[in-house]
């Protein structure tokens, strides 16, 4: 019986992720699929990708944990030698040294606009809802920003104990809340209203403020905060 060929030029044109990546760009691609690119093949019995989900569920899919592993380490995953392990090492430093250089530039918050200025280039012009949030040090510089929902806001998709723990993993001393509006209504739903109280509440036990919630389209914004409706 004659091997599969796993190589990515035999697969299914939706299996090659790095004609995925070209046809869709970088952000359709799985962190999976992402390394596969990086790897470039599989063996005989696996896939580039399934090779990668593999790698990625030893380390329980955290990206910042497999960027901690060794070349020795990523070398002991059969079907990854000498150099797929250089290429992954090496890919994730770049990723490192670049939230590293976020860091150094953090944006201080001092009005609803500069939120506006951060956000609007991420979301105000997406053709549907994203739910973020800012985390801000106790200058009230970001250090810390990330999408917490796609598609729509409901209390059943954004997790409140989730953006407490990265809070406090990120020894962040406030919050702001901001999501967008593909309409480009500017005004508050009810969601949106229950959210940010049930948020502020939680936020209150943990001595953790969400100093506004900021509401982005194309060309404008909303805040709760100037709008006294906080």
């Amino acid at each position: 019986m004659e091997p599969i060929n796993f190589s990515i030029k035999n697969w299914a044109e939706d299996d090659k992720p790095r004609e995925k990546l070209m046809l869709k760009g970088k952000q359709a691609l799985s962190d999976a699929e992402l390394i596969a690119v990086l790897i470039g093949s599989g063996s005989r019995n696996e896939s580039a990708v399934d090779l990668s989900k593999r790698i990625l569920k030893s380390v329980d899919n955290n990206l910042n944990a497999l960027g901690k592993l060794s070349l020795k380490q990523l070398m002991e995953f059969k079907g990854i030698g000498e150099a797929k392990a250089i290429s992954i090492a090496a890919a994730m430093e770049l990723g490192r040294r670049r939230r590293e250089e976020e860091t150094v530039e953090l944006k201080k918050i001092t009005s609803s606009k500069a939120v506006f200025e951060i956000m609007q280039p991420i979301i105000g012009e997406l053709p549907h809802e994203e739910f973020w949030v800012l985390y801000l040090n106790n200058s009230n510089k970001v250090i810390y920003k990330e999408q917490l929902s796609k598609g729509g806001i409901t209390g059943t998709v954004v997790d409140v104990r989730l953006i407490y723990k990265t809070a406090l993993e990120q020894n962040a001393t406030s919050i702001i809340l901001s999501h967008n509006h593909p309409s480009g209504k500017l005004q508050a739903s009810d969601a949106d209203l229950q959210i940010t109280k049930k948020l502020k509440a939680a936020g209150e036990q943990l001595d953790i403020k969400v100093l506004d919630h900021i509401i982005i389209t194309e060309n404008g914004y909303l805040s709760f905060q100037d709008e006294g409706i906080f």
